[in-house]
């Protein structure tokens, strides 16, 4: 099983940057999908974004599409969540998500997760 740790969370103004970082502990990361996952409060955790394990496809959440993007180096074993123009409705709980591949993700079949970073987008 893959072992997540999240980094980079934090309390921002809307319209800021954040850059969510997720380390991987083993060398099979490189054969898994990774993605984030969110969860705000009273709400249920939803997909945000998902890339394959060679980079070749994304898939990102029609509500951030424009927004945030992911990307990955399977030589750190870490894959980012780049958000931009963040709004207050982004508040939530991020968590590293991995799994077999993005389909799976999506409807959220899922191998690991992250214990999550705060995000707090104060308007």
């Amino acid at each position: 099983q893959v072992q997540l740790v999240e980094s980079g969370g934090g309390l921002v103004q809307a319209g800021d940057s954040l850059r969510l970082s997720c380390a991987a502990s083993r060398e099979t990361f490189t054969t898994y999908a990774m993605g984030w996952f969110r969860q705000a409060p009273e709400k249920e955790r939803e997909f945000v974004a998902a890339t394959s394990w060679s980079s070749g496809r994304t898939s990102i959440a029609d509500f951030v599409k424009g927004r945030f993007t992911i990307s990955r180096d399977n030589v750190k074993n870490t894959v980012w969540l780049q958000m931009n123009s963040l709004k207050p409705e982004d508040t939530a709980v991020y968590y590293c998500v991995a799994g077999v591949n993005i389909a799976l993700m999506e409807s959220g079949a899922l191998a690991s997760w992250g214990q999550g970073t705060q995000v707090t987008v104060s308007s």
